[in-house]
């Protein structure tokens, strides 16, 4: 490693991370498969095969993919280390598992992804589409995600959830949770175009499921399930509804929601219990409602508005920031969904690139091992001082191979080098104090 000289601090770049945020960041934490190997796919067998030839179920794996998997390009594929499928994405009895979209895009067409008895998965940027579960072909029951049986710790971030109908058409909800799902987070996606956007608990009976988050999404042109809650614990914050047909967030079997500042706008019945006698409760702070109507009370139809009041308090905890609510559909038109750059708030209505993801070298990058364009020679390392020798900085790591060594990576001898001692390692370069510098050039040892 040479590095020569302008303006990042160390410690400030270390401590950025374009990590989990809300529930997902909560329980031990999501960090998916950070630290194991890279994978490149295009086709769904390659997805099936990265995950088969794993060492075990929970050796870390991070899938990048790239292009449009759907019923043509995906097999089932044998391994001890997998259970998966032809006919979906199958996440099952898995834990460590990213599965990112890079490049010009992925588009999982007509291809469900099903995650069941997981643990610490993180799915971002990119699309699910047109998943049915009649007509043909079909595919997770008809759901774009769908989660169940003690899956914990799941981050879905920067995706695109559509179908073209309703459940006459073959489709069924865009993001489920059931039987024992809690831990999740869905932030910056787009979720339209269906007749049922998502529910946490299958029936009134399964309210084991909860600390769910939903932050900074656009719920557009759906008809309900924005989602259904029945039974735990979920916050909803700085979302734009617009569209919604029947019923929106809807509180039922003891579940209990905290609404912040979202926007709800051209929509009906955004917030109560519908469609049961089994009642929800929520607290709610700071939202607005723009030609929002409501439906009068009665038999299992119980509306929060017009006037809209708290009939509950929820403890959050964890910390985030809230933009305000006005501001909710420009910043949310500018950072959610897929292969939009990964942008994020900065909790004051303005958007943000993302910050360094140690989840995830750069799912932004079409091509992690192309040539930085910038760089006329990306091979040449760059001049001036090698700051890892003049600022006495040090080195170490999580194993070393052979005759090689920590120091080999920040001695200015391109003739010697570090290599772990199995597939995949970790080597740090420490400074005793900050150390502003310009550029850091990492070569393989071939060259």
């Amino acid at each position: 490693m040479v590095v020569a000289g302008v303006a990042f601090s160390m410690n400030q770049a270390s401590a950025q991370s374009g990590g989990a945020t809300g529930y997902a960041a909560l329980n031990g934490g999501t960090t998916g498969g950070a630290g194991g190997q890279v994978v490149r796919a295009t086709t769904g067998t390659q997805i099936n095969a990265a995950l088969c030839n794993r060492a075990s179920a929970s050796t870390p794996i991070i899938i990048q993919v790239e292009g449009t998997i759907n019923h043509g390009n995906t097999s089932d594929v044998s391994g001890s280390s997998c259970d998966v499928g032809s006919t979906l994405i199958d996440l099952k009895n898995v834990s460590n598992v990213t599965i990112v979209g890079v490049g010009s895009g992925a588009v999982f067409d007509q291809i469900g992804i099903h995650i069941r008895s997981s643990s610490n998965i993180i799915l971002q940027n990119f699309t699910v589409r047109n998943v049915k579960k009649s007509g043909s072909p079909t595919s997770n029951g008809g759901d774009a995600i769908g989660m169940e049986a003690g899956v914990r710790n799941v981050w879905a971030d920067h995706l695109t959830l559509e179908a073209s109908g309703g459940e006459s058409e073959g489709y069924d909800g865009l993001f489920d949770m059931k039987n024992d799902t809690k831990y999740v987070t869905l932030s910056y996606s787009v979720l339209r175009n269906s007749e049922r956007g998502g529910l946490i608990g299958s029936s009134e009976s399964d309210t084991s499921n909860g600390f769910v988050t939903f932050h900074h999404n656009l719920y557009q042109n759906l008809n309900s399930r924005v989602p259904l809650l029945r039974g735990g614990i979920a916050h909803s914050y700085n979302n734009h509804f617009t569209g919604i047909v029947e019923s929106g967030i809807n509180s039922r079997a003891g579940a209990r929601i905290q609404v912040d500042n979202n926007y709800f706008e051209d929509s009906k019945d955004v917030l109560g219990t519908f469609y049961t006698d089994e009642r929800g409760a929520w607290e709610v702070n700071g939202n607005l409602f723009d030609n929002v109507t409501w439906s009068s009370p009665g038999s299992e139809n119980y509306p929060a508005g017009p006037n809209v009041q708290s009939t509950t308090s929820v403890a959050i905890p964890y910390s985030h920031r809230l933009d305000r609510a006005e501001c909710v559909p420009s910043i949310v038109a500018a950072t959610a969904g897929a292969n939009r750059g990964l942008k994020t708030s900065d909790g004051d209505c303005s958007a943000q690139p993302p910050t360094p993801d140690p989840t995830d070298p750069d799912p932004t990058e079409p091509d992690p091992t192309d040539p930085d364009p910038t760089d006329p020679d990306p091979t040449e390392p760059p001049g001036g001082a090698n700051l890892s020798l003049a600022s006495g900085a040090g080195a170490d790591g999580s194993s070393k191979a052979g005759g090689t060594s920590y120091g080999n990576v920040r001695d200015g001898d391109m003739s010697t080098y570090w290599s772990p001692s199995g597939a995949t390692g970790r080597i740090s370069v420490k400074w005793d104090s900050d150390v502003t510098v310009s550029s850091i050039n990492i070569r393989e040892a071939a060259g």
